[in-house]
């Protein structure tokens, strides 16, 4: 079939549910989208290796020191994003677009708001965020000159995450792949080149890589804007969604009701991350920069899992629109199988290649051997981490959010950080990587208990 880049995965548009097998479905409303993950993932990952190789091994701690901060912050938006999504994805299946631009218009405006906000405070205080968590003394300078800019950026930044995961819940993966790949070649085009001068530009050491990331996405919503109008595409910027960039309060309560627990919950493993940054500083800036290498590999098995979770919750969504809640458990059981699939060839590539995807980041031998050592640690946990996200990703589907987010950050609070902690103790840094995955089995074994004995026999019902 024929699918243009407006019309749902899962759902022709306007008219019944897709008759065909629920893994091809699947396929392709995912390949897209971990496409794009990988792609906007890459895009870090470059700045890393670039950082990394071009300007030595502190820089990249400078620039890793940051991440945690990053992350809390664009947990602020990905909350709204999350209840948005579902709203819209919802909407969609229930064949109601003027509910779609009304939900997208609230999401946006809010977005806004918060990245004005963070842009004000997170500038104003980033030297006390930067001390607080204890970034080692060598490189602070580099750090704050980094982070500052990155801060200043996030009012864009956040509307640009935002958008993407909007557009998925119409089910279009090609839009945002198509912008999270010029975002991709622009970045690494210019962080290089800011860092030895090239082109007439002027060096900026480590500020290289936040610089190019802000001229990156400046780009990647330019041509989001032009394209979608260009394909009357059904979140275009047209007059509709523009009368619509205001906060309408009923959409609102709507939208928090969904994506707050969520929001709140990105908040906790953000401050869970701060957390642990914290604990593996007091290592030094080896184990800082092992940290940052090692967060870049996971990054690539985990995003393509948070992506199948993502596939199985707007499809849940849009099912749920079209009164086609009989669905649900096949789109669970495709999307746990595709877990296995994806995240299960990632693991095993990972620990394949350990060494030599460390040494993408690092130069020092010392370093690649801690981190080669903190990567074995905890890689294969992370497929467990899938499947609970995609039991959780459909649950949230239906509206119901609380309980699987409140488990999430029971796990993440009360046994990831005291565990991280107390094997810190006992087994030095490799102890903070131990409790990964005695994090993640506690989080399946209590989502799954939920699921089969609670969600399965609630009534569902529409939200919009």
């Amino acid at each position: 079939m024929t699918r243009s880049p407006s019309s749902p995965a899962g759902m022709h548009r306007g008219g019944p549910p897709d008759a065909r097998p629920l893994w091809r479905v699947f396929i392709a409303f995912l390949g897209p989208m971990v496409l794009g993950n990988v792609l906007q993932s890459m895009s870090g990952t470059l700045n890393h290796i670039f950082v990394g190789q071009m300007l030595g091994t502190r820089a990249l701690a400078a620039v890793s020191a940051m991440f945690p901060i990053i992350f809390f912050l664009i947990s602020l938006v990905i909350g709204v994003g999350a209840g948005a999504s579902v709203l819209i994805g919802q909407a969609w299946g229930a064949r109601e677009p003027a509910k779609v631009k009304t939900i997208a218009g609230t999401a946006i405006s809010l977005g806004l708001l918060l990245g004005l906000v963070v842009a004000l405070f997170g500038g104003l205080f980033t030297d006390a965020l930067l001390r607080l968590l204890r970034t080692p003394p060598d490189v602070l300078p580099e750090a704050t000159g980094y982070a500052r800019t990155m801060m200043l950026a996030m009012p864009g930044l956040l509307v640009f995450i935002l958008m993407t995961q909007l557009l998925r819940g119409v089910g279009d993966t090609v839009t945002p792949l198509y912008s999270l790949l010029l975002s991709t070649a622009v970045s690494c085009l210019l962080t290089p080149a800011f860092i030895r001068g090239w082109f007439g530009l002027p060096q900026l050491g480590v500020t290289s890589a936040a610089a190019a990331s802000i001229v990156s996405f400046v780009a990647a919503l330019a041509y989001l804007g032009w394209h979608m109008h260009r394909r009357n595409h059904p979140l275009a910027p047209d007059r509709q969604l523009l009368r619509a960039l205001r906060v309408d309060r009923r959409t609102l309560k709507l939208v928090l009701r969904i994506g707050l627990p969520t929001g709140v919950q990105m908040i906790v493993i953000s401050l869970a991350e701060i957390a642990l940054l914290a604990l593996v500083n007091r290592f030094g800036s080896d184990a800082t920069a092992a940290y940052g290498a090692v967060n870049q590999v996971v990054n690539y098995v985990q995003f393509p899992a948070l992506s199948i979770s993502i596939a199985a919750s707007i499809l849940g969504a849009q099912a749920i629109g079209a009164s086609r809640g009989d669905r649900l458990g096949a789109i669970v059981r495709t999307g746990l199988w595709m877990n296995v699939a994806v995240t299960g060839a990632l693991i095993i590539i990972g620990y394949l290649f350990s060494r030599h995807l460390i040494g993408l980041f690092i130069t020092s031998a010392t370093v690649i051997e801690l981190a080669q050592t903190l990567l074995h640690i905890m890689l294969w946990s992370s497929l467990v981490f899938g499947f609970a996200s995609v039991l959780s990703g459909v649950m949230r589907a239906s509206g119901a959010v609380l309980v699987p987010t409140a488990i999430s950050i029971f796990c993440i609070a009360a046994i990831e950080v005291p565990s991280a902690y107390w094997l810190a103790d006992r087994f030095g840094v490799e102890g903070i990587w131990m409790a990964y995955p005695i994090t993640f089995v506690s989080m399946l074994v209590l989502q799954a208990g939920y699921y089969r004995f609670v969600w399965r026999f609630m009534k569902l019902e529409k939200l919009v």
